[in-house]
C-alpha cells in the first residue's frame, strides 16, 4: 500500500470547523469513524493523544501530522483536513496549523505509518506543495498534488 492509496475522497475536507488541537483531532477521527476505518473513537483518540504527549506532531510551516497505531483501526488510512483560519497546534514554530494529515494504522502494521509520515513530510517541505494544498477545492486537485 502506498501513501497515496491511504487517501480517499471520503477522507478529505477543505473546511475544518475546529478551533483547538483536541477539537481538530476529534473532527478528523469522526471522519475515519464515518468511513468505517476506525471502530472505537476513544481507543484511537487515546493512541493519538498519547503520541502527542510525547512530542507535538505540529511540525511547523502550517502543518500537523497526528498519527496513531491502534487495534481500533480497521484499515490503514489518512484523513486530510484544511483550516483556512488556522488552529493552535503547539507547533514547533509556534504558528497556527492549516494542513492536517491524520494517519491511522492497525496495531499489527509494521512501519507503514512511518513511511507515510516520511513521504508526507518530504512533500510538504516544498512551498509549492503547501500552496497547492491551501488552494485546492476538489479531491482531484488534492490528490494530483501528490504526483
Amino acid at each position: 500500500m502506498t501513501t497515496k492509496d491511504m487517501f480517499s475522497r471520503e477522507r478529505v475536507t477543505f473546511n475544518l470547523k475546529s478551533e483547538s488541537k483536541k477539537e481538530v483531532i476529534d473532527e478528523l477521527i469522526d471522519i475515519l469513524i464515518a468511513d468505517g476505518k476506525v471502530n472505537d473513537k476513544e481507543a484511537f483518540r487515546a493512541a493519538v493523544l498519547h503520541r502527542e504527549e510525547e512530542f507535538s506532531t505540529g511540525i511547523g510551516m502550517g502543518i500537523a501530522i497526528p498519527h496513531g497505531k491502534s487495534d481500533a483501526v480497521n484499515e490503514a488510512s489518512i484523513v486530510f483536513g484544511r483550516s483556512d483560519a488556522g488552529i493552535d497546534y503547539e507547533s514547533m514554530d509556534d504558528l497556527p496549523a492549516h494542513l492536517f494529515f491524520l494517519i491511522a494504522v492497525p496495531m499489527e502494521s509494521s512501519d507503514l505509518h512511518l513511511r507515510a509520515l516520511s513521504e508526507i513530510s518530504r512533500n510538504l517541505m516544498h512551498k509549492e506543495m503547501r500552496d497547492q494544498l491551501m488552494s485546492c477545492q476538489t479531491y482531484e486537485e488534492f490528490i494530483n498534488a501528490f504526483k
